[in-house]
């Protein structure tokens, strides 16, 4: 299909086989969407005695997820406009060693968590002014860094180019392998009992009576008391829900390689971030490096002036990456709402929406998902997901002037 990611390499792959369940008549919830977010609302919603049902368009973790460098990076990732999401991404970091503790029990797979931090890095004058506003919104929004001088940078990472001219570096950052989350979650949802049918894709709500009550598919129609919209970029595509109810979610499609490191060629140990790149180090020896940023529909395939960025971006600064060898390249679409923040919302009776991510899908999983599961259990989002309702984006109805006699 033409707006399918495209992989070359497994790097990309869960990492152990699965089959595709029967499509089940009924379930209390139905999923769609088998990214980061489905699975791990799913996941949670059946640790509550729910029967859930999740349904993928393509492959699981095929959208995002597992394109994604699985950065937990609220620090590296604060800018100028997103302090409104800073509360939500600093909640959801506290909830992930939780999050990961309860994942590896429940598969007993291990994710690779790891905090050694981000390192943001400038090259040239004009990079360091740059990262030196950076630093500063940061200290003003209360989020711990610290300043480095060039030097003091390369102490901490030896393979970086002499060049380097300053960085920050952000201690509470962590990180996951997304190939190791994604495997685990998939695991752990089919021993709670979640019931995971792909390909599956959603042609149509069923509504009664102003309320959705399930799902209609090519397999056949699920009944269910709630259905989940999770399906990532695809949030916003036509036809599913009511203009009236179409949500501001587009694809922002990325480009990224996995090399892989040795002995001979050295590593890094921290998420090492410029303008251009962030590169982020696996616990199998793979150095993931990612991501352009290309806001151009679901333009399927990799393309050399994209891939080209990606390296020269690297090369920069670790100038060992000349001799790592590639062991994959893909491409994905990152879901992107008109702010950039995720909508976490109930749009109908009957109808949840988790979408518009953007690059903070896995950072969001833990706060996302226990937002959903408290929506559903108690009718209301928990105070800490209120502010990221689809009613932000609604403009306000003016009245007509009136006219005077």
């Amino acid at each position: 299909m033409a707006d399918q990611p495209t992989t070359i390499g497994a790097r990309r792959q869960l990492g152990e086989a699965w089959t595709s369940a029967s499509l089940p008549a009924r379930a209390d919830v139905a999923v769609v969407g088998a990214g980061i977010i489905g699975l791990s609302i799913a996941w949670r919603l059946a640790q509550t005695g729910r029967s859930v049902t999740v349904l993928e368009r393509a492959r699981i973790g095929a959208g995002a997820s597992l394109a994604a460098t699985g950065m937990l990076a609220p620090a590296a990732e604060h800018e100028p406009g997103s302090d409104p999401l800073l509360p939500l991404a600093l909640d959801s970091l506290a909830r992930w060693p939780g999050f990961r503790d309860d994942l590896q029990a429940a598969s007993g797979l291990d994710i690779d968590y790891r905090t050694h931090g981000t390192l943001v890095l400038a090259i040239g004058r004009d990079e360091v002014e740059r990262l030196r506003f950076r630093h500063s919104l940061q200290t003003r929004s209360g989020i711990r860094t610290r300043w480095l001088s060039g030097p003091d940078a390369r102490e901490r990472e030896p393979m970086l180019r002499p060049s380097v001219s300053a960085g920050i570096l952000c201690e509470d950052d962590h990180q996951v392998d997304p190939r190791r989350v994604m495997a685990a979650l998939t695991r752990a949802c089919r021993r709670a009992g979640v019931t995971l049918v792909a390909p599956c894709t959603v042609e149509a709500l069923d509504w009664a009576a102003g309320r959705v009550r399930g799902v209609r598919t090519p397999e056949g129609h699920v009944q269910a008391e709630t259905v989940i919209l999770a399906s990532g970029a695809w949030s916003g595509a036509e036809g599913l829900l009511p203009a009236e109810l179409a949500l501001p979610v587009r694809p922002i499609k990325g480009q990224a390689l996995a090399v892989k490191t040795t002995p001979r060629t050295g590593t890094l140990t921290h998420m090492v971030w410029t303008e251009q790149v962030h590169m982020a180090p696996k616990g199998d020896g793979d150095l993931i490096v990612g991501a352009t940023v290309e806001d151009c529909g679901f333009r399927s395939g990799l393309t050399a002036g994209g891939l080209y960025a990606v390296l020269e971006g690297a090369r920069r600064v670790l100038p060992g990456i000349e001799e790592m060898e590639v062991t994959a390249m893909w491409s994905g679409y990152r879901p992107t709402s008109d702010d950039d923040a995720p909508i976490v919302d109930e749009l109908a009776p009957g109808l949840v929406v988790a979408t518009g991510h953007h690059r903070n899908g896995y950072l969001l999983t833990p706060a996302t998902a226990d937002a959903v599961t408290a929506l559903i259990a108690t009718g209301e989002l928990p105070a800490f997901a209120r502010n990221f309702g689809v009613a932000r984006f609604r403009l306000p109805v003016r009245e007509p002037e009136r006219q005077s006699a």
